[in-house]
């Protein structure tokens, strides 16, 4: 018997691969620890997207020697990759690359903690075809599970570190998301965000990532349609195609929220970063389409500033852009200089404050944006919350809004969507209370 803790940084897929891995050490006789002083293992799963990331994960590497002397470090993700020299510290058990990190669910972790000398398995190579790696779930840490039915990616922007950690993209069979989103229903989750590296790119059995969502909705849509519900995670601009927009106005079992990677407002920018295959006015010709059937909706976006060379009338073409369309709420992150992409060397490489200053000024407009989408969502009559469970006063509802209950509310148990009505607004969330019948 052994104990383990598990610390994940990034994004959805990550969490996703982590619960995997969790579920492992479980069946292996682990006993999970709610904090790393306790365990024996700490699996440290790492994000590379920015070098900000990288620095979070070898800062917790260095913490963890503090706080949990005697516990063993497994270190994977993105940074394992990107970074390995990084996490050579003396208390490592395991250096797992991204591209071998399914190789690690096959490694009896009693062999980890029995080793003198630490394991480094090496970077996976990809030549043709790439398959799925067997990655699975059967629960989930959290009350919203994600549903991962595609990994890596084979675009290669410029300025992204992703396909050099990640490798090309691959896809997972419709047969076995289908699969795996009952198996979720059925143990009680009633949110799901099916996720993936780059969803525009899901091709498996002849189906694209829209066929893929017909499949799921059309086949639970009539035992839980007003019991559970879809949520996607980021989606390519060029995905809002007709195809696209159809089929987001078919299926009833979907969150009317979206997320886009949408990078850059102006289409110069988004030339040099290697994306070149959509443009801001269709961006916004689909985003009026998507009003027609959800009038009022989320709207997210990653958002990337100070790319190089990036002119005032760069950055102007964006925070216009920002101003036209309906965002409820943005993820906008200054350049990161990533090693061993192309925008490394691109000329116009921009001071790290102007960067920061370019990020500023959209965040604001996104900020003035969220505070009215919020007053207007706390005038619904009610809402279906997905509360976080365990207890937790905090949830999401179906437009993808923090909610609170108020202090004279029961506390929800399990993970049943729960209606609620909106008493008011404040500190970015709404206040809500129960309604009982």
């Amino acid at each position: 018997m052994f104990s383990f803790h598990v610390l994940t940084f990034g994004c959805k897929v990550n969490q996703y691969e982590s619960q995997a891995q969790r579920e492992r050490w479980l069946a292996a006789g682990g006993i999970e620890c709610d904090t790393p002083e306790d365990a024996d293992l700490v699996l440290l799963a790492t994000c590379a997207v920015t070098a900000e990331a990288v620095a979070d994960a070898r800062q917790m590497t260095r913490r963890l020697a503090r706080i949990a002397p005697g516990a063993r470090l497994v270190v994977t993700g993105c940074a394992a990759s990107a970074a390995p020299g990084d996490f050579r510290l003396p208390s490592l058990a395991a250096l797992v690359p991204q591209t071998a990190r399914v190789r690690l669910l096959k490694i009896d972790p009693h062999e980890l903690l029995e080793r003198a000398e630490p394991l480094i398995l090496p970077e996976e190579s990809f030549v043709g075809r790439r398959e799925y790696p067997p990655f699975c779930i059967d629960s989930f840490r959290r009350a919203r599970p994600v549903l991962k039915v595609q990994d890596g990616c084979s675009h290669c922007c410029t300025y992204c570190i992703v396909p050099l950690t990640r490798g090309p993209s691959c896809s997972r069979s419709p047969d076995a998301v289908i699969e795996e989103a009952e198996r979720l229903l059925r143990a009680g989750y009633r949110e799901i965000m099916i996720s993936g590296i780059n969803l525009r790119q899901y091709r498996a059995n002849g189906v694209n990532f829209w066929k893929l969502l017909r499949q799921v909705d059309s086949l639970l849509a009539p035992e839980w349609a007003g019991r559970a519900r879809l949520r996607l995670s980021s989606l390519e601009p060029a995905q809002l195609d007709t195809e696209g927009l159809e089929t987001l106005e078919a299926c009833t079992l979907l969150c009317p929220h979206l997320h886009l990677s949408l990078q850059s407002g102006s289409p110069a920018v988004l030339a040099r970063m290697g994306r070149e295959h959509y443009v801001p006015e269709r961006v916004e010709e689909a985003i009026g389409r998507v009003r027609s059937f959800w009038p009022d909706f989320g709207l997210g976006a990653d958002i990337l500033m100070g790319f190089p060379g990036e002119s005032e009338k760069e950055m102007q073409e964006t925070i216009d852009m920002a101003g036209s369309l309906p965002f409820t709420y943005a993820h906008v992150f200054p350049y990161s200089v990533r090693p061993g992409t192309r925008a490394a060397s691109l000329p116009g490489q921009l001071p790290r404050s102007l960067r920061q200053e370019h990020a500023a000024r959209v965040r604001e407009v996104i900020r003035l944006k969220q505070e009215t989408f919020l007053k207007r969502q706390a005038g619904r009559s009610v809402m279906q919350i997905a509360f976080d469970g365990n207890g937790s006063i905090h949830g999401l509802n179906d437009c993808y809004v923090s909610c609170e209950l108020t202090i004279n509310s029961a506390l929800p148990s399990g993970h049943e969507l729960i209606t609620a009505r909106p008493v008011g607004c404040g500190k970015g969330r709404i206040f809500v209370e129960l309604v009982t019948e």
